[in-house]
Order: C-alpha cells, then sequence, then structure tokens
C-alpha cells in the first residue's frame, strides 16, 4: 500500500470523526470535532505508543533478564534488528497467556516490540524469531505510526458514537437527521471506522510476513508460528484487547475472541492465506516448508494440550 493511499485513508478516518460530530451536535460539534480530532492526532503521533505500552502492562526487557528464553528472545531481537539496518527498539513482554505479538512507535528511532508471555511459553526459538522479524518488518516499513494513530482515532469514532447513544446530541433542530440519523450514525459510523482499518491493515500484514521471512532468512518458522497463534488466540481472551477492539490490528494476529462483532470487520488476512504466501516465498528461497506444519496450507484448528516446549512462565 502507497503512501498516498495510507494518506488518504486516514483522512477518512478524521473526515469520519469530524462528521459524527457535525451530525450528533450540528455546526457546534463538528467545531468540537475538528478541534479535538487535529489535537488527536496530533497527540497520536508523540504518544500513542506510550499510551498502547501502557495499556497491556509491556514490560521492558533486556540481556540481564533472570529467564534464559527471554534473554535469548532479546538476543534474536537485536541481531535482526541489526541485520535489518534498524536502530536497536524497547524489546518488552506482555503478562498474557494469548500468544500474540505487536510493534509500535512513531518511527524507527522510537520503536518497540512486545511479545506476550503466552508466545513466548508456546513457540519455538525460530517461530519466536519468526514472528519478531515480522513485527521489525512494520517498523522497517514505518508502519507502526499509522497502525498506532489508526487505532487511536478509531477508538475515538467509537466512543463517540457510544457517547450520542447514552448523551444524545445538541438540539434536534441543529442536528441532521434527529434521533434517528444519530442513531444511524451510531451504528454506521464504527462500521465504516472498521472498514477503513481493514483497508490500511490488510496489505501491510502481507508486506510484513514477507519483509519478515527476509529478515529472519525463514519464511516456514513464521508460517508456522502464524497457524499455532491463530489456533489458541480464537480460544484464549485477551481481556486488554476486549475492551480495546481498535488496537486489536496493531496485534500479528487478531487478538479478538469474536464475540459480538469483534471480527465483523477483521483487519489481518485470513491466516490460511498468509500461511500460503509464506510456503510460496520460503520455496522462492530455497528452504522447503516441512510437510507435517503445511499440509494442504490449513490452519490447525485444534489446540495441543501442552505447549510445543517447556515454558517460563508456568
Amino acid at each position: 500500500m502507497n503512501h498516498l493511499k495510507t494518506f488518504t485513508l486516514l483522512a477518512a478516518l478524521t473526515a469520519l470523526f469530524v462528521g459524527l460530530g457535525y451530525l450528533i451536535g450540528g455546526p457546534t460539534g463538528m467545531l468540537i470535532a475538528l478541534v479535538f480530532a487535529g489535537g488527536m492526532n496530533l497527540f497520536s503521533y508523540w504518544n500513542a505508543d506510550r499510551i498502547v505500552l501502557k495499556m497491556y502492562r509491556a514490560q521492558p526487557v533486556d540481556e540481564q533478564h533472570p529467564n534464559a528464553v527471554v534473554r535469548t528472545y532479546v538476543a534474536d531481537v537485536v541481531q535482526m534488528a541489526r541485520d535489518a539496518g534498524l536502530p536497536r527498539p524497547v524489546i518488552a513482554i506482555i503478562p498474557n497467556d494469548q500468544p500474540n505479538a505487536f510493534a509500535t512507535g512513531r518511527n524507527p528511532a522510537n520503536a518497540a516490540v512486545c511479545a506476550t508471555t503466552g508466545l513466548l511459553d508456546m513457540l519455538t526459538r525460530e517461530e519466536i524469531r519468526g514472528v519478531m522479524a515480522h513485527e521489525l518488518a512494520h517498523v522497517k516499513n514505518r508502519d507502526t505510526l499509522t497502525m498506532t494513530v489508526t487505532a487511536t482515532v478509531a477508538g475515538a469514532i467509537a466512543a463517540l458514537a457510544n457517547f450520542a447513544l447514552f448523551f444524545g446530541g445538541g438540539d434536534d433542530r441543529e442536528r441532521p437527521g434527529g434521533i434517528v440519523g444519530t442513531l444511524a450514525l451510531m451504528i454506521l459510523a464504527p462500521m465504516a471506522a472498521g472498514l477503513v482499518q481493514m483497508a490500511i491493515s490488510r496489505g501491510r500484514e502481507y508486506e510484513a510476513d514477507r519483509v519478515g521471512a527476509e529478515i529472519a532468512g525463514d519464511a516456514g518458522s513464521l508460517a508456522s508460528a502464524l497457524q499455532k497463534i491463530d489456533g489458541h488466540a480464537r480460544r484464549i481472551v485477551n481481556p486488554t484487547a476486549e475492551r480495546n477492539p481498535a488496537s486489536g490490528q496493531l496485534f500479528i494476529i487478531n487478538p479478538l475472541a469474536g464475540r459480538g462483532a469483534d471480527n465483523l470487520f477483521s483487519t489481518h488476512p485470513a491466516t490460511g492465506n498468509r500461511v500460503k504466501a509464506l510456503m510460496a516465498l520460503g520455496l522462492k528461497m530455497g528452504v522447503a516448508p516441512r510437510r507435517a506444519e503445511f499440509v494442504e496450507a490449513r490452519v490447525s484448528t485444534s489446540v495441543p494440550t501442552t505447549p510445543s516446549r517447556s515454558g517460563p512462565w508456568g
């Protein structure tokens, strides 16, 4: 996805936020929303990554961590970042049983990559490398700012729609469409924001898979990791993501459990399609995928009773 298209979609999100303010509160509501949107975008540029890290209780780690698995995780991220020509990012772990990971930050010099304790517990070293190479690819491609700002604006749209539901808007004489218009926008605005998020995120996931496989030098381990994460993430609830669904696009696999309309407009491509693309890339790289892991390129729906190896948290 080129920068012009991304800018256009971000502008559409901002316009949607301002338009929602107009339809809820008339000209006064539009003006307030316009000022708020400008301030929110500026604030998001500088601070959204810190907000996301704090929201998920991310804990920075380094080579001195007492756990050997964490030390290996840190060393591998540092080595891959160096090989990719990137500054060393902040490296963190998130205390959550759901296997997942994300990257955030306004640029490569101010980036952070995070893995959940569930991911470190379940995957092999090679699979963890593949996942974190994907996150470093987002940093290298400068996706992190776009994804974080998009999540912030989309979350604000949802919050504004909820405000309209519980507190109403301005005077019906100022508010176009009256209460009917407000109720319609309350439902349609978050759906539209979800569609824009989807358009921004899906193409970036495929590209991050490709670049991540090149950074790790191994497409097969990332494909294997995606299959394992997808099967477990659907069954292990991530409470923070459920409370803040707009942040779901930051993760390598959709962290939402599919309750209600959470997955109506998924920001992630189908895992099976991503695995197929990685299989093809692995063959081009001259590394054939392991047959046991890629039968018909289908995502496993069964969850093993024990992790793939002894994890550091239990």
